[in-house]
């Protein structure tokens, strides 16, 4: 492995980004490294010896608007146009309206009204859309250039396998289904076509654009607990998120999975079903699942908090502390240094300490 030298942190450029939240644009600079960080995530994921502690930073994430999923939940993150407000909601890819709320940056299904009552009934009241008559040559035509992306690049899916149910039936509805003996079978089946759909969608997405992996967006707790125990997720759930995890890997990408609430209990669901990466959130104890599951799964870990006062000494000492605490066996459980919101002098500061403790 190549010494670290300083001039590592020489910026030579920036990275390729799409729009985000708020429709702005992350100015990512590039550095001089001695590899690329899609190249260094790559290692991580394979668990070979990284050169770095890779960041939520060294992604680069797609949400096309070709999948109208994302301009329905107001989440489109490409190299088009920016939406604005007014735009924002609409129509998904089943015909469900959402509804864009400004305070909170996002959009929700109405509630009160589920098209679907009971899950036996989906057969005639939910209709699958044509994902072949999706205007795919357009996504080309806006996002090719992402391709030349040195990050490592990963395609979004909104509406996972059980919030999409959720947003036929409405929460209660969907929490009920997927424990009703009466309506199990009719979830099976419904949950299996969707895997199909989504494999078809990561195939249309291949054949113009160079991915390295899919985020799938599925969220299976609240703040306090699971939304269903681990026997429900291992028979419900987990089977179909594995048959599109086992298709992506089938087809070289690493798979995320988005997945908010307090889920420590259902990350062996995760396993079986082959998700590659998580990024819990703060109720979760991170540092008990690295220690319990690290070796199976990455997961991210916040950087320490330090205030915006902070001298340049002061957070130097954090990120060498952070990086001698879980250099020794980070090959073998290798996580992501949560950057979203850090402090850029950390972020520089864990490169350079992960760089000279692994080198």
């Amino acid at each position: 492995m190549v010494q670290y030298s300083e001039r590592e942190l020489e910026v030579v450029g920036e990275h390729i980004s799409t729009t985000s939240f708020g429709s702005f644009v992350f100015k990512t600079p590039k550095y001089n490294t001695p590899i690329t960080p899609k190249e260094n995530v790559a290692l991580c994921v394979k668990r070979e010896t990284p050169y770095w502690f890779p960041s939520t930073m060294d992604f680069c994430n797609l949400e096309s608007r070709t999948n109208i999923d994302h301009v329905a939940r107001a989440e489109v993150m490409d190299m088009g146009p920016p939406y604005k407000d007014e735009e924002k909601g609409g129509k998904d890819l089943f015909g469900i309206p959402w509804v864009y709320v400004p305070t909170a940056g996002g959009s929700m299904v109405q509630p009160g009204n589920p098209t679907l009552l009971d899950a036996n009934d989906w057969p005639e009241i939910i209709h699958f859309p044509d994902i072949d008559a999706l205007d795919w040559e357009e996504c080309k035509k806006l996002n090719s250039c992402l391709n030349e992306s040195t990050r490592s690049f990963h395609v979004t899916f909104q509406n996972g396998i059980f919030e999409r149910l959720i947003s036929f039936m409405d929460f209660e509805g969907a929490a009920m289904a997927i424990i009703d003996e009466e309506q199990q079978d009719a979830v099976h089946a419904l949950f299996d076509k969707l895997a199909d759909m989504y494999i078809s969608m990561i195939d249309h997405y291949l054949e113009f654009l160079k991915l390295d992996g899919v985020v799938f967006h599925d969220d299976w707790g609240s703040q306090r607990a699971p939304f269903f125990s681990l026997d429900v997720c291992m028979e419900m759930v987990a089977p179909y998120l594995k048959k599109v995890a086992d298709h992506c890997h089938a087809r070289g990408l690493w798979f995320q999975q988005h997945c908010c609430g307090k889920n420590e209990l259902l990350v062996p669901a995760m396993i079986y079903a082959g998700v590659d990466m998580w990024q819990p959130q703060v109720m979760n104890d991170v540092v008990m699942l690295r220690e319990k599951y690290g070796d199976k799964i990455m997961f991210s870990m916040a950087p320490p908090s330090t205030p915006r006062e902070a001298t340049d000494a002061e957070i130097e000492a954090a990120a060498d502390a952070f990086v001698s605490r879980y250099a020794a066996d980070f090959r073998e459980k290798p996580f992501l240094v949560g950057s979203f919101f850090a402090d850029p002098r950390f972020t520089k500061a864990i490169y350079k300490y992960s760089r000279l403790a692994l080198s």
